[in-house]
């Protein structure tokens, strides 16, 4: 049974080490990112799964490893306490990681899933299903950026579909509309370099018969790419 959702972005330049000097810049998305997690909290889950994009799918147990040396940041990370010897943790999920840390979660043992960006909206529904089944009350942190094409230094150069791209999202996010999560174009979010398109899906069906309500926390573009962060309980 899923009782509450926390979603954020993922770009290694939330963490300060990662980001230096621009990290003045992303303060008010970490506390957005912080505000979230604390409405997790207070749900008093008895189990927390991490969602994010990743070249490819898999399943990561507590105290998987992660880190941002491929940054150039010499940072380490593990998903909840404890240490396996599982592989170590896409950068989606160490990002969450490093905010669960930042955060001193303790309510709940956490457990990551990583989500081909590819993956087809039925798949995504079928993980979703998947992920919130069972007695136990689950929450879910869900990792995922926007379009990377809002401006003209954006990653993925400026592109006049991103920002209504954005905004759709955005509204389905701060109001926990399963449907136009659903519904999301995954060629369009391909194009658009929007690497929360699954894993919101995966949310959509999830969330399905929860009967939670949404609340959108922050909507920004800073760098050219859609931050969107969100609350649901």
């Amino acid at each position: 049974m899923l009782v509450a959702v926390a979603v954020c972005p993922c770009p290694p330049l939330l963490v300060p080490e990662v980001a230096a000097g621009a990290a003045p810049e992303m303060d008010a998305v970490r506390a957005a990112c912080v505000d979230a997690l604390g409405v997790l909290a207070a749900a008093r889950p008895d189990r927390l799964v991490v969602i994010g994009p990743a070249e490819h799918g898999g399943h990561y147990p507590q105290g998987t490893p992660g880190s941002f040396r491929s940054f150039g940041v010499d940072l380490d990370v593990t998903l909840g306490p404890g240490a396996t010897s599982a592989a170590e943790l896409p950068a989606s999920l160490a990002v969450a990681a490093w905010l669960l840390e930042r955060t001193g979660w303790a309510e709940a043992p956490a457990e990551g899933v990583a989500v081909d960006m590819a993956l087809t909206a039925a798949r995504c529904a079928g993980l979703g299903a998947e992920i919130a089944g069972g007695s136990d009350r689950i929450a879910l942190l869900v990792m995922g950026d926007g379009s990377a094409c809002r401006s003209l230094k954006a990653p993925g150069y400026l592109d006049e579909r991103a920002a209504p791209f954005d905004a759709e999202a955005a509204r389905a996010l701060g109001t926990a509309d399963l449907a136009v999560l659903a519904a999301l174009d995954a060629g369009l979010a391909g194009e658009l370099q929007a690497a929360g398109r699954a894993p919101w899906q995966v949310l959509a069906a999830a969330a399905e018969g929860a009967g939670l309500e949404g609340t959108l926390l922050y909507d920004e573009a800073p760098y050219g790419v859609g931050y969107l962060v969100a609350a649901w309980s």
